[in-house]
């Protein structure tokens, strides 16, 4: 296995504009690193596929399969990248997200500190919203402090903290060695990765989780960009704007986005 390198998983279906953007963003941004980019298109057959064909810097895997969902074709698809990556460490990235910070992947992978117990580094939802008003939100969600004081049971584990896919590190030696899948639990209502990450835990592995606001320093996550931007679905894009827009217009707008779309050099 190649030392000292990583794979950047990303999945794509019909989603040209945000894939070409974050695929530009992990291009200008990881200069200084050892690195490859695997891309998944779930059997897109649209201009996103002819886009991703045309570039010769990624490994682009093609799926045929029909999946029961969404969810289970994006874990379906990760599994596949991680089968096909020879690096030490596996990157899983949403195609709505974008990379914004030089050297963000050596300051995720120090947390690794060269122990080889530590599985995973990520974090939990990457919120729009300014970071107060998260804070305010977790300090006023009594109904989770009410079920924390009588430590009512969790048998499903839906309030069990794990680390998103949308950007997440994992030491690949360790996700092969117990034939770990993205997609495992989705039947029994887990989300991509989260079955993953509990296995990680139950098999006493460390995993490091950051909280959203430093995630958020090196990479944007751009959730419900499509519906505050599709204008044609009007009562789903107001919705969206009262909840994070304005956060999102500005990240949209900024300076660093634009000179990535821009910049058609890091298609080459």
């Amino acid at each position: 296995m190649e030392r000292t390198a990583v794979t950047i998983c990303v999945v794509n279906y019909k989603t040209l504009d945000f894939t070409r953007l974050c695929l530009r963003s992990i291009r200008k941004f990881s200069s200084n690193y050892p690195y490859e980019v695997i891309v998944v298109d779930n059997n897109s057959a649209d201009a996103s596929l002819e886009y991703l064909r045309s570039l010769k810097w990624i490994r682009l895997i093609e799926r045929k399969e029909k999946d029961q969902s969404g969810g289970h074709a994006h874990g379906n698809a990760l599994d596949l990248g991680l089968a096909n990556c020879n690096t030490e460490f596996f990157v899983s990235m949403h195609s709505d997200t974008f990379v914004h910070q030089d050297g963000w992947l050596n300051d995720l992978l120090s947390y690794f500190n060269d122990d080889e117990n530590i599985a995973c580094v990520g974090s939990g939802k990457l919120e729009l919203t300014p970071r107060l008003l998260v804070w305010f939100k977790k300090i006023t969600d009594y109904r989770t402090a009410w079920r924390k004081l009588l430590r009512k049971p969790d048998p499903t584990d839906i309030y069990r903290y794990y680390s998103r896919t949308i950007c997440s590190l994992y030491r690949t030696e360790i996700l092969k060695k117990h034939n770990l899948s993205f997609a495992k639990g989705k039947g029994s209502g887990f989300t991509v990765g989260k079955k993953l990450f509990f296995e990680l835990v139950d098999n006493d592995y460390k995993t490091i989780d950051l909280p959203d606001w430093k995630m958020s320093k090196y990479v944007w996550h751009l959730a419900h960009a499509s519906a505050v931007f599709d204008i044609a679905d009007e009562y789903r894009r107001k919705n969206t704007e009262n909840k994070c827009g304005k956060r999102l217009k500005k990240i949209m707008d900024s300076e660093v986005i634009w000179s990535i779309v821009n910049d058609e050099s890091l298609d080459k």
